[in-house]
């Protein structure tokens, strides 16, 4: 991968660019996420000060507690980011990074809460919160 990660939603509307290699993926199983998602959340960390985002006026947030905001696109509904209020880190839809994303799944979090209707294979490291 190049020394730019680049993505964005479903539409278009919004774009982002990592100047930074975003962290491993990491699957949250929590019921927030799977809420948000249908699924799971696999997101990747990059340091909010290295992402750039065009159509920003499109991000919407969403804050799901006292301490984390959820941001999305007002057009198609994409899930984009996940952030801790005053953080340094954004979380990036793993899926939203353009292919190829050079990413590696690398663990999943807050499985004793995962949905019932699926297992998670494939012998990552599992932490129950």
């Amino acid at each position: 991968m190049d020394a730019h990660h680049q993505g964005g939603c479903l539409c278009g509307a919004v774009r982002f660019t990592a100047s930074e290699k975003p962290d491993v993926v990491v699957g949250c199983h929590c019921s927030q996420c799977r809420r948000q998602t249908g699924l799971y959340y696999a997101s990747a960390d990059v340091a909010a000060s290295a992402v750039t985002i065009t159509g920003e006026e499109s991000v919407r947030w969403y804050q799901s507690s006292e301490k984390v905001r959820r941001g999305f696109c007002s057009h198609c509904g994409s899930a984009l980011f996940w952030q801790r209020i005053g953080g340094q880190k954004i979380s990036i839809m793993a899926g939203a990074f353009d292919q190829p994303s050079g990413l590696v799944f690398g663990y999943h979090i807050f499985c004793a809460d995962k949905g019932d209707f699926y297992e998670i294979s494939g012998g990552l490291p599992q932490h129950p919160q």
